[in-house]
């Protein structure tokens, strides 16, 4: 998947091979995870991934959970319409080390912020990096309302999660 998506990145391949392979790996894991145990893949780190409140496209979300689950990610995906009380609780539940918040529609903007200022006031916002992603984001947003960064892609974003992870 990392030669696929620096294959993406350099424009010698196309979304639907990017999606294919990824709907591959995840497939091939399926598979093998039963059989494996513990054994298929060193563990990275987990991430929360959802996209925001108001918002239900999640085609973007579903290849950057691809790619993190074929990475080693362990990933909770809550899906579309996300409330910020479901990230929240999700974060007390398993302890991630990214957030990923996912947004098509510059309506849901406020809501990212929203769901930000909800992790500050319940106290799960320290040492949890955020990561946001979607057309509608970009990194100055993301520095404007407190996100690590904004990715400009799925590549791009398993990219900053695996630099995460190493710290």
């Amino acid at each position: 998947m990392e030669i696929i998506g620096k294959k993406y990145e350099a424009d010698e391949y196309f979304l639907s091979e990017l999606l294919y392979a990824g709907s591959l790996v995840s497939d091939l894991l399926a598979m093998l995870k039963p059989s494996m145990g513990d054994q298929l893949l060193e563990q990275k780190g987990t991430i929360v991934l959802g996209t925001v409140r108001g918002d239900i496209h999640d085609i973007g979300k579903n290849i950057f959970k691809m790619l993190a689950e074929s990475a080693g990610f362990e990933v909770h995906d809550l899906g579309v319409d996300v409330e910020s009380s479901v990230f929240i609780a999700e974060i007390r539940k398993s302890s991630p080390q990214v957030l990923g918040l996912s947004a098509l529609l510059t309506t849901t903007l406020a809501e990212m912020k929203n769901t930000l200022d909800a992790l500050r006031t319940a106290e799960v916002r320290d040492g949890l990096k955020v990561l946001l992603g979607g057309n509608a984001v970009n990194r100055d947003f993301a520095s404007e309302i407190g996100a690590d960064t904004a990715a400009l892609d799925a590549v791009e974003g398993l990219e900053n999660c695996k630099m995460w992870a190493k710290k």
